[in-house]
């Protein structure tokens, strides 16, 4: 627009919008309905200044038994208006997943007299407090109210994971690196402790720690048990590395050498991979129980992890969850220390923004499967088994014939992170930016791999984007043109127009470029991968890629806890059993003519194979039966990676360990 214009366009649009407003008043003065009450006023927004002084804060971990944990804080204020937050939007979970209402018993006192406090009446995490003159500090004390129910929480009479975005309230108004946190912990007697934490003091069971930010303190969860061992996993002095072990027998501690070495093998992968490291020091706090829920949760120098408690005392039957040490060290590379700018909040009640989910967690899953191959934790015939299984799945899911891989990065916020189930996942499509941006990013590897002559690989893309700045932990936030600039610099290419197809446009076509390319293709046959025999069946079995559902454990790690057998957990959309009319919620009571069993099951889908006889299933729904023949004859259709001689074994070279 010509500059001598500007200004009269600007006059003219004000002009317009003014003349417009009043419209609508007068209109709305004319109406005869009711008109809307106003909004409160926003919460005030973050500021980059210091907080003046420092929160105290006291948690009494103690009253493990009824899951309590009592908090205590000491908040220096000055009299007036004050907003204190209950920490919503987590990174990690990319979703207002804090739940508030598990605070209880809020009682805030200033110079030993009690005052009132108002939640926000649109704002339920922020609670608005009027400082009275002579006031220099509000004392505040509250119970958080942890799940009682095993699997649903993190505590258990032997075992907490301590969150503090769930122990504590902080001021509005300023970045969250900018309001300093004096933590002091009571554990239970003779409990042991790990977290990134430093320790300032230790007086039998009351621990303090160093003043820290309130930014740095929700990026350090701490473990406690009573069963606690520590193994030292670093590749020297200089990066300091420890796997934290809680469970909830003694023997559930110990790993064998080779078991040991594998995770020793991670580390020294990772910093091959990336050639730096953004922490003093890095701890895996890492829970190996029954009763409580498994996790993975990304932070700067440490990750919440859970798995079953048979972590190593059953290593043959945990092929399946391998990747979670992991995928989460390797956020600490990317996610915590490079992230995308719309994830970066000054504080954590600013809403987040998903859109770069697919390269934060999506490429963060592609090199945890690569490390875990790479380090020993798995076999190259079991990677290659994840790999043909990620496919699988998405062969018989058409819920991408309507939803981009870009639209799915929402689901956090969508589902409040899990706590809502789909009825049909294959069709709605859930949290599918991890495993579709592993088959993504492998078509993006094997593609440099192709052009440079085996030259260049995303190797060098996660050394030139996460290895900046070694020893350096001030995040750097990347958009998507970041990522676009370095894969040019690594391998010229039209990177713009390939995440574009892929990624935020609707795409039917599975992407199984990197497979092909990367020299094997997609079978299926009736050969159960034989780790596959190993797992541990309480979590449930699948039948989706030959009838299309799958059936709910019987209890124990990650089942639904005595449970009957059968029940059917999930249906493809548009498969055999869709087609017949099964529905998630029914059970699956005979296979023909006899008492269900998972063998039954099987058998009787591998006799088809060989007749044209159909499979007969009698399902319950609430007190009512439904008898189903399945005209089915295609055999339980395990997928599989089947090479192809012709084409370079680049997939191969991506898994191998680097030398």
């Amino acid at each position: 627009m010509p500059r001598r214009f500007a200004g009269t366009c600007r006059l003219t649009v004000a002009l317009a919008i003014s003349f417009g407003a009043l419209s609508i008043y007068l209109a709305a003065q004319k109406s005869a309905g009711p008109q809307p009450v106003p909004l409160p006023p926003p919460i005030l927004a973050p500021v980059d200044v210091p907080y003046p002084g420092t929160v105290s804060l006291s948690v009494d971990l103690t009253n493990v038994n009824d899951r309590i944990l009592n908090v205590r804080e000491t908040i220096p204020v000055k009299p007036g208006e004050i907003t204190l937050l209950y920490p919503q939007w987590l990174p990690g979970t990319h979703s207002p997943s804090n739940q508030v209402e598990d605070l209880a018993g809020l009682v805030v006192t200033a110079n030993g007299e009690r005052i009132s406090w108002q939640r926000d009446r649109v704002d339920m995490w922020a609670f608005h407090i009027n400082v009275p003159k002579g006031a220099s500090t509000l004392d505040l004390s509250f119970q958080y109210l942890a799940p009682v129910r095993p699997q649903q929480g993190r505590i258990s009479d032997k075992f907490a994971d301590l969150t503090w975005n769930s122990v504590l309230l902080y001021p509005a108004g300023y970045f969250s690196r900018r309001i300093q946190f004096a933590p002091e912990l009571r554990l239970p007697e003779g409990w042991k402790f790990a977290c990134s934490l430093d320790v300032k003091s230790q007086t039998g069971n009351i621990v303090q720690f160093k003043d820290t930010t309130l930014n740095t303190l929700i990026d350090s969860p701490l473990y406690a048990g009573v069963n606690f061992k520590r193994i030292d996993i670093s590749t020297g002095p200089d990066n300091p590395v420890y796997l934290d072990l809680f469970a909830d027998k003694p023997e559930q501690l110990e790993a064998t050498p080779e078991e040991t070495q594998y995770h020793k093998n991670l580390v020294v992968q990772a910093q091959k991979l990336f050639n730096s490291h953004h922490y003093d020091h890095y701890d895996f706090l890492f829970s190996l129980s029954d009763s409580v829920g498994g996790k993975g949760l990304e932070h700067h120098q440490s990750s919440e992890d859970g798995s079953r408690a048979s972590y190593f005392t059953d290593w043959s039957a945990g092929v399946s969850g391998r990747a979670l040490l992991p995928h989460e060290y390797t956020h600490s590379w990317n996610g915590k220390f490079r992230r995308p700018a719309d994830l970066w909040t000054p504080n954590f009640n600013v809403p987040m923004q998903n859109d770069l989910l697919w390269v934060y967690e999506g490429l963060t899953n592609y090199y945890g499967n690569v490390l875990t191959a790479r380090s020993g934790l798995r076999t190259l015939e079991q990677a290659h088994d994840i790999i043909a299984q990620i496919v699988a799945s998405f062969e018989i899911s058409p819920g991408r014939t309507w939803r981009s891989l870009d639209d799915t990065t929402n689901q956090p916020i969508i589902s409040a992170h899990g706590s809502y189930q789909q009825t049909w996942p294959s069709w709605q499509r859930g949290y599918d930016y991890y495993p579709e941006s592993d088959l993504v990013w492998l078509d993006a590897d094997t593609r440099i791999r192709e052009l440079s002559n085996g030259q260049k690989s995303l190797d060098d893309f996660a050394r030139l984007f996460f290895g900046i700045d070694s020893g350096s932990y001030v995040t750097v936030t990347y958009t998507l043109e970041d990522i676009v600039k370095a894969m040019n610099t690594v391998q010229p290419y039209d990177w713009a127009e390939f995440f574009r197809t892929r990624v935020y446009e609707v795409e039917p076509q599975v992407p199984e470029d990197g497979i092909t390319r990367g020299g094997y293709r997609l079978i299926y046959n009736d050969v159960e991968p034989e780790w596959m025999k190993h797992m541990d069946r309480s979590i449930g079995t699948s039948f989706a890629t030959s009838l299309g559902f799958s059936l709910r454990g019987e209890g124990g790690p990650g089942g639904d806890t005595g449970s009957p057998p059968g029940g059917i957990s999930t249906v493809v959309w548009d498969s055999p059993a869709f087609k017949a009319g099964i529905t998630p919620d029914m059970q699956l009571q005979a296979v023909n003519d006899q008492a269900f069993s998972v063998q039954a099951l099987r058998e009787a889908i591998l006799a088809a194979e060989k007749n044209n006889q159909p499979i007969k299933l009698l399902l319950k729904r609430d007190k009512d039966f439904l008898a189903v023949n399945l005209d089915y004859h295609g055999g339980l259709r395990f997928p599989h990676l089947e090479r192809v001689k012709s084409t370079p074994d680049r997939l191969d070279e991506i898994l191998a360990p680097v030398k």
